[in-house]
């Protein structure tokens, strides 16, 4: 259909609703963002950008905008926790020719994004905090309601979006908390994810911007349950507690912690329906909206982006607004579902204890001696899809 003109209007200004918008704004459509924050910013937090992300960000005419910002990654490392010993690595130089993964700080992805979509025309209102949400239109909390053709709810795990669709569904709490914190990097860090593993809890790491500084998400599993939500802080001695009989690069780094993120890890269903339309207008949600993700995958912005990308192309692509929207939800919910059951599958493997443990990570280094590339192989049906082809 004919996107020129087309009025849209996102909720949130996130990695999914600045993609989204401006992936829509770059075939025409005329998008406004709407955002509940005074400033489009994220804080305190590393993204790691797969290839299959990645490819979405080069459609989008952003591949050298993320080299710039971003540290392309060499390595992935799993290691035991308690020794430090190395179990495998994924030797990323084994992806495919002009596939890369890069890290890169939260803040410095959603500047990218936000600078392409003011460039294609996007609008950008802060301080608007939707409270409601139908088809063609939103309700804000300072009263009135905006109008437009297609409203899309990339407003995340609280969406007011995906309530308005499939009615409130209440997540169940996994058992685990994270933390979240950076501390500068040490000199001559290699480009490397390293995942340690330790019984009931995990800790992943890597460099950002340039080297200069070291991400941390710290995991561990807990009775006790903890609000969910991204706003909370801990007392680091709590963290260091945690972790203490790890090996000792990571005590040191968690010695270096100041300040650190505190939240609990809830899993959400995928939502059966992403989308509605109607002849007041359309309504469509994506990302954690549509499919929250726990973190043992670092597939969340990357799924995020894929949605964005065919969305707008599925859209684009169709005779009217109703065959786009469903043609989206069904070209992206047998994907999204593998990637959470993945992600949760992680989430697992991690944390063994005893014997489990002892077989599993000698699993590892067998395998990663007998079959070096085998494991990054693996993972082709993740990094090698490109939505954007």
């Amino acid at each position: 259909m004919r996107l020129i003109g087309l009025e849209v209007l996102v909720i949130g200004a996130g990695v999914a609703g600045l993609a989204v918008a401006c992936a829509l704004a770059q075939r025409g459509a005329t998008v406004t963002v709407l955002e509940r924050a005074a400033a489009v910013t994220e804080v305190g937090a590393g993204v790691q950008v797969s290839p299959n992300a990645a490819a979405v960000l080069r459609a989008l005419g952003l591949a050298a905008a993320l080299e710039a910002c971003a540290l392309r990654a060499t390595g992935i490392a799993l290691r035991d926790g308690i020794s430090g010993r190395r179990l495998l690595r994924l030797d990323l130089a084994r992806l495919r020719p002009g596939q890369g993964y890069h890290f890169v700080h939260r803040a410095d992805l959603i500047e990218l994004l936000a600078e392409a979509a003011r460039a294609a025309g996007v609008e950008i209102e802060l301080g608007q905090t939707t409270v409601a949400v139908r088809s063609g239109a939103v309700e804000l909390s300072g009263g009135g309601t905006r109008r437009a053709a297609l409203v899309i709810g990339a407003d995340g795990l609280h969406s007011v979006a995906r309530t308005a669709l499939i009615g409130k569904v209440a997540p169940f709490f996994t058992g685990q908390v994270a933390w979240r914190c950076i501390i500068p990097c040490e000199a001559g860090a290699a480009a490397v994810a390293e995942v340690h593993m330790g019984p009931g809890r995990h800790l992943v790491t890597y460099p950002l911007r340039g080297g200069a500084m070291r991400n941390i998400v710290a995991v561990e599993e807990r009775n006790a349950w903890v609000e969910e939500g991204w706003n909370l802080t801990d007392d680091p001695r709590a963290l260091r507690t945690a972790f203490a009989g790890f090996a000792g690069g990571v005590r040191g780094w968690l010695d270096q912690v100041e300040t650190v993120g505190l939240w609990g890890l809830f899993r959400h269903p995928v939502a059966k329906l992403w989308q509605q339309a109607g002849s007041d207008g359309g309504l469509a949600i994506l990302g954690d909206a549509a499919h929250p993700m726990l973190p043992f995958l670092a597939q969340g912005a990357a799924m995020a982006l894929e949605d964005a990308w065919v969305l707008a192309s599925r859209v684009a692509q169709a005779d009217s607004l109703a065959v786009g929207l469903a043609a989206y939800q069904a070209a992206r919910i047998d994907r999204v579902t593998r990637v959470v059951a993945a992600a949760n599958g992680n989430a697992r493997a991690y944390h063994l204890r005893g014997v489990a443990r002892q077989v599993a990570h000698a699993g590892l280094r067998v395998g990663g001696a007998l079959a070096p590339g085998l494991a990054l192989r693996r993972f082709d049906w993740l990094y090698g899809a490109d939505v954007t082809r």
